[in-house]
């Protein structure tokens, strides 16, 4: 039977993969060794959610295996050996400023980690496409040198800008810009994903992520804007806004839009493509409308700071043109608003809180 492996399988992107290809009749394994509880605390922890992949779908097995260690994951892949049909890796350390704190540790999960996975992928199922999640960090703070005029809400480019109307494209240098630690170990996988589709032939594709989101994400502070920002409006946990007088944009891409583009890949694959992927025009806010959002949802007032001190090498303004995408994939469209992803966060933390 076709199998489907997917690291950081009990994460958010993971979990929605997990459980599309197994509705499409793949037989799916999936590696995640809770990392994400090591990274931001016992509420990240993504168990409930291995969990609970295994309690609804019994074909599913699950590895806990480190994507550090070459070695473990050779026994992923020698275990379904000739099987393989696809390869999705999710699996990261997805902070800026945990990566300050462990460089060591953020470079080995998301860039030996991926490394890792292409070779084995290239010597076991080179074949198979292999569908990496990347980061639009890998821009640097870059886009905050275009021209942004402030709103009462939010920041915008300027309305003559080639950006303004559908945004950022997957032109835009990421060269010469500061990254963060975790920009810089996610542009260097970003790049031997490339690679290996250019240099090798293989079938690899990288999405350069805006702010994915949905139910199944476990937010905490220092990842996961709107699910943790619906946790702090339910629970009246204290929220903090870091800088850019809280006007920074973003644009949020429900899992399920993403992990179709994921299936839409899977049935005409590329070599070494990249593509801006998000919520783009469709689904956007600022930190502001986003708190007034969830105050409107959760029926109560947020209790939240405001920092100054913006974080370093984040974004302003970003909203993700994902034209590329749909030109290739035409079947391919975003469903979800902004204000339908809260309402299902909302929805999701119940019994969960």
């Amino acid at each position: 039977m076709a199998v489907v492996l997917v690291t950081g399988s009990a994460g958010l992107v993971g979990a929605e993969t997990v459980r599309r290809f197994a509705r499409e009749g793949f037989a799916v394994a999936g590696i995640d060794n809770d990392m994400r509880a090591y990274f931001f605390g016992p509420e990240a922890s993504t168990k409930w959610s291995a969990r609970q992949l295994q309690q609804d779908l019994p074909g599913y097995q699950h590895h806990t295996a480190d994507i550090r260690d070459y070695d473990d994951l050779e026994r992923v892949f020698q275990t379904y050996a000739g099987e393989i049909a696809l390869v999705v890796h999710t699996a990261a350390q997805p902070s800026h400023d945990w990566a300050a704190r462990e460089p060591l540790t953020d470079f080995g999960v998301n860039a030996t980690g991926t490394l890792n996975m292409l070779e084995l992928a290239r010597q076991h199922c080179p074949h198979a496409p292999f569908i990496f999640t990347s980061t639009n960090k890998v821009y640097g703070d870059r886009p905050n040198t275009l021209p942004l005029v402030e709103m009462d809400t939010r920041w915008e480019v300027d309305p003559a800008h080639p950006y303004a109307g559908h945004g950022i494209d997957e032109t835009m240098s990421i060269d010469q810009t500061q990254h963060s630690v975790f920009g810089a170990s996610k542009v260097a996988a970003d790049v031997m994903v490339q690679e290996y589709g250019r240099y090798f032939g293989m079938n690899t594709v990288v999405f350069r992520g805006g702010c994915l989101t949905g139910p199944g994400h476990s937010g905490a502070e220092l990842h996961g804007f709107l699910s943790y920002l619906m946790k702090c409006a339910i629970t009246g946990r204290e929220y903090r806004i870091f800088g850019y007088k809280g006007k920074q944009v973003r644009d949020n891409i429900h899992s399920q839009d993403l992990v179709e583009a994921f299936w839409q890949f899977f049935q005409q694959p590329r070599s070494g493509e990249v593509y801006n992927m998000g919520g783009g025009r469709h689904s956007n806010c600022s930190m502001r409308e986003a708190i007034a959002k969830c105050e409107q949802i959760a029926g109560k007032k947020m209790v939240f700071t405001y920092v100054e001190d913006n974080r370093i090498g984040d974004h302003i303004w970003w909203i993700s043109d994902v034209r590329k995408f749909a030109s290739h994939y035409p079947q391919w469209k975003l469903t979800y608003t902004v204000d339908m992803i809260l309402e299902e966060i909302f929805h999701g933390f119940e019994g969960r809180l």
